[in-house]
Parts: C-alpha cells; sequence; structure tokens
C-alpha cells in the first residue's frame, strides 16, 4: 500500500462507512492486483496476446461490476466493458470506469496499463482514482493536493509509444518540448499528475472512460484539464464519445491553447476504432 493510500486510510479512519473516494481507490487497486496477478501468469504460461487482452478486460470488468453493485446497488455505472443503459443520463450517480486502460500493453507483459474508476455526480466529477499496477501505485483525488512543481530541462509531452499525433508533433517543435513515448490514456495522464511529463494533448479520439478518472485525479492536484478547444470536458452524456483532451500544469494551459489554436488542432470528428 503506499503512501497516498496509507495517507486517505488514516485520515477516514474516524468514518465506518466507506467513502466513494476510498471505494474507488480501493476497487481500482484491488481490480489492478487481480489484473496482475493474471498477466504474469498468462505470460508464464504463453497465453496469446489476443486472449490475454480478452481476460484481463473480463477479469476487471466482473471485479469492478460486481463491486459497485454490491457497495453502491442504487448508482449506475458507465463502463467501456459493460452494456450501456441510457437510464443513466437522468441518474444523479453515475460510476465512469475503465476496467483495463491499455489492453496492448497489459498482453505485452509491460508496465505502462492502467485502471480507472471516477464518479460523476450531478454534472460534474466528483472523485476519480487510477491504479497503476505495473508501477504499484494508485492515485486518488484526496482534495488539497498541489500541482507537481516543474523540473529543469525542456518541456515533456507524453505521446503515444506507436504514433504521435502531428498536433503534438508540432505543439513540441513550437515549445522546443522533448516527446516521451508511454502507453495507456491513463499512464500518459498519470505522468503528468506526477510531474513525469509537463503536458499530454490528445486529439485522436477517445470515450469518456479514457480520461474521467485521470481528470477527477488531475483536478484535484490544481492541474489544467479541458478539449483542445478550450472548452469543458462534460461527462455521462448519451454519446459517451469525448473526442480530445489537454491535460497539463496550470502555467502552461494559456500558451498550450494558443499554440493549439495557431496551429490549426480542431476537435476530432472521426470516432476511434
Amino acid at each position: 500500500m503506499n503512501s497516498e493510500i496509507d495517507l486517505l486510510l488514516t485520515t477516514t479512519s474516524a468514518i465506518s462507512a466507506e467513502t466513494d473516494l476510498m471505494l474507488a481507490v480501493r476497487l481500482a487497486r484491488e481490480a489492478g492486483e487481480l489484473l496482475l496477478a493474471l498477466q504474469t501468469q498468462a505470460l508464464q504460461d504463453g497465453t496469446p496476446a489476443a486472449e490475454l487482452k480478452s481476460l484481463g478486460d473480463q477479469c476487471a470488468q466482473d471485479y469492478l461490476a460486481a463491486s459497485l453493485a454490491d457497495k453502491r446497488p442504487q448508482d449506475h455505472v458507465l463502463s467501456e466493458e459493460g452494456a450501456d443503459n441510457q437510464r443513466r443520463t437522468a441518474a444523479q450517480r453515475v460510476w465512469i470506469i475503465d476496467p483495463l486502460d491499455g489492453t496492448r500493453e497489459f498482453s505485452e507483459g509491460r508496465t505502462d496499463w492502467a485502471v480507472h474508476v471516477a464518479l460523476w455526480v450531478s454534472g460534474r466529477l466528483q472523485v476519480g482514482a487510477v491504479a497503476l499496477p505495473g508501477l504499484g501505485k494508485t492515485l486518488g483525488s484526496a482534495p488539497q493536493q498541489t500541482a507537481p512543481q516543474r523540473q529543469p530541462g525542456p518541456l515533456r509531452f507524453a505521446v503515444s509509444r506507436t504514433r504521435a499525433s502531428n498536433l503534438v508533433t508540432e505543439l513540441a517543435s513550437r515549445f522546443d518540448a522533448e516527446l516521451i513515448p508511454m502507453g495507456s490514456a491513463g499512464f500518459k495522464a498519470a505522468a503528468v499528475i506526477e510531474g513525469v511529463v509537463d503536458a499530454y494533448v490528445h486529439s485522436g479520439g477517445q470515450y469518456e472512460w479514457d480520461s474521467a478518472a485521470p481528470v477527477a485525479v488531475a483536478r484535484s492536484r490544481g492541474l489544467h484539464a479541458s478539449r483542445i478547444d478550450g472548452s469543458e470536458l462534460l461527462y455521462n452524456r448519451a454519446d459517451p464519445y469525448l473526442p480530445d483532451l489537454l491535460l497539463c500544469r496550470p502555467d502552461l494551459a494559456t500558451e498550450m491553447l494558443d499554440g493549439i489554436r495557431k496551429i490549426g488542432g480542431t476537435i476530432a470528428q472521426t470516432k476511434k476504432n
């Protein structure tokens, strides 16, 4: 158990019921532990990558769905791996989860994948947790945390390890920034949250579950999170497609948005496959 979770449990020890934040952190962490054990065993057994992807998705989905049904039976759930019940759009409380963010990295035995658990309440993200099982960490949206300090050297932008977008490449050139390849969306967002990189810009298509938990955690630390045109990130919509994201240190937000505008970055219109 890492120090953030120790602090969380210590400060809430007087509360008999598990708070939403405590639940989000615990479920993300425990789902991650299940996935890590599955990954280790499957790689030892030589399980094909395609099969391991499916096993991972189903394992984490089953655990999170059952746990939320048990602990928050009146709440609704929007999940990448579950059937979407549109009744959630009229609900006051909706859990937005990505049971396994980064199936490719997971199936390859890498560590740069994540588990996302977020709670949306009456129009806004209330809590979020991002588990990074390969690193033994779980990041939660505990209040009164501060943004990471700027590290010396050039700016660093998190990018896909397989395909850096033209927008990010041009932004990096404009800011003389270094591109840092890494895996899943949650892992890239966590790199901003922890100060490993300065910004994460995505314009190639995402869904609400890709960003909800990372955005909740990032905002709890005072980081900037918006769409790439500066507009608000909206969740629990009838169509969960949320195609782009800017996550960065607050002192960079205005310059980043201006740079995106000048380069001609636009809201993505094509859904990712």
